[in-house]
């Protein structure tokens, strides 16, 4: 077969384009969600509100991500990565029209539709991203696991660098002038990855049914369940309860303190991030994933999930025991969270790449937008209840919750370790 004919995508120069498109998207992802945060913190709303703001956009996952694995298989990959940029750019731009002046219920309204658009924007580009190296990774060896893990940990290396642009460009120049600024780098970005892109990455099949987004693969279905409590169990703490606790503590309502705050919440994050992205790369190694079978991982996912319980309930402990007036408890809480985001950066890993492993090139739209469906219905259901638990029972409230959500996602990787693959 000559090289013309040969349908197969381009190996590695298709999976640098892919990882270039998803790291410019996540870039502005992680910025922009920390300029959400801390601007409608600083002029007056509550958890609950704030949580409010993200709602939309994790609703929005769950739909985009139950209805994107059907869009790639009918209009093909590229199609759906371009277009997640391309709303990300529609939503920083219309959050650019935020008025100051209207009311505080039309300012959520908007921010949570605007959200919403992002939301919708950042699963097409996920699911696109995450489907792609199912079908460019080389095959033996641990390859699928190194490629799948290389893109997740460096997409959340970059996020967290992120959240410390967010917080760095909202201190020094403002809002608005940050949003503009996002949108014009993504549109340059946009336009590069377009030029490049090779080609090869699948182009859509024209009797694709969106029946076929269900899957029938019990390794599917318990692995998306134990992805929904997984992501609550991260989500609970990390949207609104820490950030809000940290900038309780840490800002003295002057100028130059909420400066200080947004650099040290912004930095937190964004260690803590990049952590978590660097250790997911690293998982194929510390799990010996090229010297051990699928079975063998599958059963490892339980020990994983179960580890990591365990830290948020140490934590939950600590905080009720001491009191949040304790001087060492920040300290305390900074180094908990960065344990428990190395454990978590494994358990998502093994899942990213069991998910993948589990189902077939036919499917792989499919079964990975389902999959990325329950990831977004974790964090909405995490997102909702960061929120809700801050304002009932501070931040210890929100590790606890965390702690038993993880138990539940144990009690779901059981479940799959024990299916019988044929």
């Amino acid at each position: 077969m000559s090289a013309r004919a040969d349908p197969r995508p381009q190996g590695f120069g298709a999976y640098i384009a892919v990882t270039a498109a998803y790291w410019a998207f996540m870039l502005t992802d992680g910025a922009l969600r920390m300029l959400v945060l801390l601007h409608f913190h600083q002029i007056g709303f509550s958890p609950v509100q704030l949580a409010y703001l993200f709602v939309l956009y994790e609703i929005a996952g769950i739909v985009t991500n139950l209805s994107a694995g059907w869009i790639a298989a009918r209009f093909g990959l590229t199609s759906t990565l371009f277009a997640g940029l391309g709303l990300q750019i529609c939503a920083l731009l219309a959050l650019a029209q935020l008025n100051p002046a209207w009311a505080v219920s039309a300012s959520v309204i908007y921010v949570m539709c605007v959200q919403g658009l992002s939301g919708v924007a950042k699963d097409l580009a996920k699911m696109s991203s995450k489907s792609a190296v199912k079908l460019l990774a080389p095959s033996g060896a641990g390859g699928l696991f190194r490629w799948v893990a290389l893109l997740t940990g460096s997409k959340n290396a970059v996020k967290g660098i992120g959240f410390l642009l967010g917080a760095l460009c909202l201190g020094l120049a403002g809002f608005h002038a940050a949003v503009i600024g996002m949108a014009v780098l993504l549109t340059v970005i946009l336009c590069a990855v377009a030029v490049s892109m090779p080609r090869g990455l699948p182009q859509g099949r024209k009797d694709a049914k969106f029946k076929e987004v269900f899957s029938k693969n019990p390794q599917v279905n318990w692995l998306s369940a134990a992805r929904v409590f997984l992501f609550g169990a991260r989500d609970v703490w990390f949207v609104v309860g820490i950030p809000i606790y940290f900038y309780a503590v840490l800002s003295d309502g002057s100028q130059a303190g909420n400066h200080r705050a947004f650099f040290i919440i912004g930095s937190f994050m964004a260690v803590w991030t990049i952590l978590y992205g660097a250790v997911q790369a690293y998982a194929p190694k510390l799990l010996r994933a090229d010297q051990r079978d699928d079975d063998a991982l599958r059963r490892a996912a339980p020990r994983w999930a179960g580890a990591l319980a365990v830290v948020p309930l140490a934590l939950a402990a600590l905080v009720w025991g001491a009191g949040t007036a304790a001087g060492w408890l920040t300290g305390a809480l900074i180094l908990g969270l960065l344990i428990f985001g190395a454990a978590f950066a494994v358990n998502s890993a093994l899942h990213s790449y069991l998910i993948l492993a589990a189902t077939t090139h036919g499917r792989v739209t499919m079964d990975v937008g389902f999959y990325y469906m329950a990831n977004a219905a974790g964090r909405l259901l995490g997102t909702l209840m960061s929120g809700l638990c801050y304002q009932l029972g501070g931040v210890a409230l929100c590790l606890a919750a965390a702690g038993i959500m993880l138990i539940l996602s144990m009690i779901c990787a059981q479940k799959l370790s024990r299916v019988v693959v044929e």
